[in-house]
């Protein structure tokens, strides 16, 4: 029969083995009490009792390298991520297909523009074909001395304008304007856009229409818009906002096209680049009509 003594002293020794292997002892000398749900202490290390968890009251020899790493890890986080680095511009003959429907941007790696020999218009692979974009309807556009001159003088205007815009924009690295974080704080409250884009997808920009080229009923206004949203998109979005008369649909002929030119970069921005690969929080983008990318070069 079994002794009834020993028994109860073996569970006694197994539970105190179980006690001892969840909880763990207090590592403060004056302490050392064996707490069941004990508590680390992240800047030494050591653990410790619900009564000394806290780096003052076990007068913890590293106080505050905790949250020094941390506040230093954050800083690290916001810096990198608030600015990105901007990419090179892109081809500057990139623009849209020449076909009144057809939205695609040509001249760049993925679609490449075919000239039509007969209407002398870019288009893409799917419009290159003369039957594929009623090409006996469209009059040639033309060409000679004259046209090339007109060019010349229309490209040094667009780009004494583009001077013009980047000197002003110049005028805010004054350091009497109020800190970034200001400004963007408060573009934030003022401006508009479609409340579906989450917060973290936003970019909030300030958008005008250059008085010279464009005829708005609002000069200008702060809208946040999506990061992979395409530069037509935005364009769009924009033209509709200010109430800009948009016909990049039609084929009305390039003086009446509208391009989006970003001020802080300075250049004109093609139609399929992503808003987010190309602005950032707190830019400037002009509306402006009858610039073409292919202005650029002769000016050059």
């Amino acid at each position: 029969m079994a002794n009834p003594d020993r028994s109860a002293k073996m569970r006694s020794d197994i539970d105190l083995d179980v006690v001892q292997s969840i909880g763990s002892h207090c590592d403060l000398q004056t302490c050392h009490r064996l707490d069941f749900l004990p508590f680390k202490c992240e800047s030494c290390g050591g653990t410790y009792c619900l009564d000394h968890r806290t780096e003052t009251s076990h007068k913890c020899a590293q106080e505050g390298r905790w949250a020094a790493l941390r506040a230093a890890s954050s800083s690290s986080a916001s810096s990198s991520s608030s600015a990105p680095r901007l990419p090179q511009p892109r081809s500057l003959l990139e623009g849209p297909c020449a076909h009144s429907t057809c939205k695609t941007t040509i001249n760049t790696v993925r679609d490449p523009g075919v000239n039509c020999s007969v209407c002398r218009r870019s288009y893409c692979l799917a419009h290159r074909l003369q039957g594929s974009h009623n090409c006996d309807t469209i009059k040639p556009a033309s060409t000679g001395s004259s046209t090339s001159v007109s060019a010349n003088q229309k490209a040094k205007a667009a780009l004494s304008r583009f001077k013009a815009w980047t000197s002003s924009r110049a005028e805010s690295l004054s350091p009497l304007r109020p800190s970034p974080i200001a400004e963007l704080t408060k573009l934030k409250r003022a401006a508009k856009g479609d409340e579906k884009i989450p917060l973290q997808n936003r970019i909030y920009v300030h958008v005008e229409a250059e008085a010279k080229s464009t005829t708005s009923k609002l000069p200008s206004g702060q809208f946040y818009y999506g990061k992979d949203w395409v530069v037509g998109r935005v364009l769009d979005k924009a033209a509709q906002a200010l109430q800009v008369q948009n016909v990049n649909n039609r084929d009305d002929g390039d003086g009446n096209k509208l391009r989006v030119f970003h001020v802080e970069g300075g250049r004109v921005l093609g139609f399929g680049e992503k808003l987010g690969e190309c602005v950032v929080n707190g830019n400037t983008l002009v509306l402006l009509r009858g610039v073409q990318m292919v202005d650029l070069l002769v000016a050059e």
